[in-house]
């Protein structure tokens, strides 16, 4: 109870813990998240996706800025590629936004993507809940790369921002395999640069092929200048608005809970079928069958579903 206490407190120390907990110790987690979740649900989370190289730490350290000049407390959760021999994220916390180290107001932490497609780990979630209930009133998720796997955002998000760059053909190539339906608002960051104009005609264009139900929130497309912090802002007043007017905020709300309750339900089923003796015989005999070609993979997994539930 201790650990939680000083969360709710919210006390840095207890906060840094905690989330290492949920990181590298899964099986303590769930105690610790029963103890917190009655003060959770009042963190607007926001996520924060693009290509590497558009600016996405500067834009999160604007934002940061922005917030705590309006009086509002912040966390920052960095999600950054994993180490293939550690595990371990390769971008460090310590690296980021050093102008904030002193902020009482502010939590800084990178975590690991253990290898998620997404770019979220399983951890993420929970580090989440440990934010919304130690008091910050705004949670930024910044993501890993874009990509299909980038959906993962959306469904962790309350608002998801995707951001990009002019003259960043491939990234705005790439938005057009799925990227699109993700963001909630687009960014195209260093609007100082030749092609701003474009990029934001170019993302119109594309938006303007999607179909959007009446009264459906239509994705803004701004310009920003993470290092000048102009734009920034317009950004957050943007957020706020999606927030508070969008009849999407409370569904993507409810949308949160069924993707997390869903993938707490798979991580369980696994953790069974890996800690029962006769469990790990059927898959071992499936995996053996599926090899020899004696059973096709749909088959061998509905054969175990039936054994197992």
């Amino acid at each position: 109870m201790e650990l939680a206490d000083g969360v709710l407190a919210g006390d840095q120390r207890a906060i840094a813990r905690a989330i290492s907990l949920v990181e590298n110790e899964p099986t303590r987690a769930p105690s610790l998240i029963r103890q917190l979740f009655a003060r959770t649900g009042q963190a607007s989370v926001i996520g924060i996706t693009g290509a590497p190289g558009v600016g996405k730490s500067t834009l999160v350290d604007r934002l940061v800025v922005e917030c705590r000049d309006r009086g509002k407390t912040v966390g920052v959760l960095a999600v950054d590629p994993s180490s293939p021999f550690t595990g371990g994220s390769i971008l460090g916390d310590r690296i980021r936004m050093q102008s904030h180290s002193g902020d009482e107001g502010v939590y800084v932490r990178s975590m690991a993507t253990h290898g998620h497609l997404g770019g979220l780990s399983n951890a993420t979630s929970d580090a989440v809940l440990i934010l919304d209930a130690s008091g910050c009133d705004l949670v930024l998720i910044e993501t890993v790369g874009v990509g299909q796997g980038e959906v993962d955002i959306a469904r962790t998000a309350d608002v998801s921002i995707v951001v990009t760059i002019p003259d960043a053909g491939d990234e705005v190539q790439a938005m057009k395999a799925g990227i699109m339906e993700i963001g909630d608002v687009f960014v195209v960051n260093k609007a100082d640069r030749s092609g701003a104009e474009r990029a934001v005609f170019e993302i119109e264009g594309m938006l303007a092929l999607r179909e959007f139900k009446e009264d459906a929130w239509s994705p803004p497309v701004l310009k920003t200048q993470a290092t000048t912090g102009e734009g920034v802002s317009d950004l957050l007043e943007t957020v706020n608005r999606f927030s508070e007017e969008s009849s999407e905020s409370q569904e993507r709300r409810r949308e949160r809970v069924h993707f997390r309750l869903t993938e707490l339900l798979q991580y369980t089923f696994i953790q069974r079928l890996e800690k029962q003796e006769h469990s790990r015989i059927l898959v071992r005999d499936a995996v053996e069958r599926v090899a020899k070609g004696e059973v096709d993979p749909y088959t061998a997994a509905a054969d175990i579903m039936e054994r197992v539930t």
